[in-house]
């Protein structure tokens, strides 16, 4: 049996048990957190989810009082993670705002990115072309408007969309990509 739980009480051991078990396996905000939590205990005690409020926001505090919990480490980090495998800037701050990380912090992780090149979402755009076989990548026959609508879905702009797929070769994307690095 777990501690502190009796006939449906979640205590702040078992709390602390289920937080550090998740930020254990993945990276967290804040906000998620609290949610993540919320949910545990509304699963397996839904009565005691007004009484495990402030425990979890103590918790939570607790954490990012120690540093365990920084919403700006994980918003920069996600963001770095998420431009290398191809996600456009308004994709971006959209998965970060659905995590709860505050405007604010994902503004100041976005620009970071902008500062590292002069148009990142074009570097994202080649790499989403190379990852999904699009454009100068792809291996079948070119489906124009397959494709850019998947550039659109993806969250890219039309212009960067028709300038990776203009590129006839991936020396051709390269040489793009140095292009606007200039």
């Amino acid at each position: 049996m777990e501690p502190n739980v009796t006939d449906g009480e979640i205590g702040p051991d078992l709390l602390e048990g289920w937080a550090l078990d998740y930020l254990g396996r993945y990276s967290s905000s804040a906000e998620n957190l609290r949610r993540v939590l919320r949910r545990r205990v509304s699963r397996r005690a839904p009565q005691a989810v007004p009484a495990a409020r402030p425990l979890i926001e103590a918790l939570v505090t607790r954490y990012q009082a120690s540093g365990l919990l920084d919403d700006a480490a994980y918003a920069a980090a996600q963001v770095h993670s998420l431009h290398r495998r191809g996600e456009s800037m308004r994709a971006m701050r959209a998965r970060l705002t659905a995590k709860g990380v505050s405007g604010a912090v994902v503004a100041d992780a976005v620009s970071g990115l902008g500062a590292a090149s002069a148009d990142p979402d074009l570097a994202a755009a080649c790499a989403f072309a190379r990852r999904r076989r699009l454009g100068p990548f792809r291996r079948a026959a070119a489906d124009p408007v397959r494709e850019l609508r998947a550039f659109a879905r993806a969250g890219f702009s039309r212009r960067i969309a028709e300038a990776v797929l203009a590129c006839a070769d991936t020396a051709a994307v390269e040489a793009l990509m140095q292009e606007e690095t200039d």
